[in-house]
């Protein structure tokens, strides 16, 4: 079973348009999350009352702890160029990659994320990834929307100013 981290961005973008029950079901009970994950979904909640982190929890699972700050950081300021002044910025990234990198449980699992900076970073240490058009893609496959559905809801997430890759038609979603 392939373990899948979504990143709050990928949430924010399902949630935006009522339908984390779609992320839920490609997902399958392989999702996961970091501690950064689920706190910055808990801040994210405040404007898209659909991210309900005990709701999440119960698909997700409890957050993953992440016990090498030090290492984090490392990513976190390193790569990402956080700053000190702003702790919280790319904290979710930088621990997700971590656990996906360091912890056994956890090798091969796919990191779901819109972030382009995030997605280079794992496509380097050979971390599968995908984004939520992929995650569409994977729904229309799986009957759970049609390419036309899920291609509507992807304009509909960009509309609300989500930040996401769309593709330029229902059928390249497919592609």
């Amino acid at each position: 079973m392939i373990i899948c981290f979504p990143d709050n961005t990928v949430l924010c973008n399902f949630a935006s348009v009522s339908r984390l029950d779609i992320l839920e079901d490609v997902l399958s009970g392989r999702g996961r999350w970091t501690e950064a994950v689920a706190y910055e979904t808990g801040r994210s909640a405040r404007y898209l009352p659909a991210l309900d982190p005990p709701d999440m929890a119960r698909w997700l699972g409890e957050p993953v702890e992440v016990d090498d700050t030090d290492a984090v950081e490392r990513i976190r300021q390193g790569v990402f160029f956080g700053s000190p002044s702003d702790p919280l910025k790319h904290l979710g990234e930088s621990q997700t990659l971590h656990v996906i990198s360091t912890q056994v449980e956890f090798k091969g699992a796919t990191w779901i994320s819109d972030d382009k900076a995030s997605l280079d970073l794992a496509e380097l240490r050979g971390i599968p990834t995908m984004r939520t058009k992929d995650v569409m893609a994977v729904a229309c496959v799986g009957f759970l929307v049609s390419k036309q559905e899920g291609f509507a809801l992807l304009r509909q997430m960009a509309a609300k100013g989500r930040n996401l890759r769309l593709p330029a038609n229902a059928d390249e979603l497919m592609r």
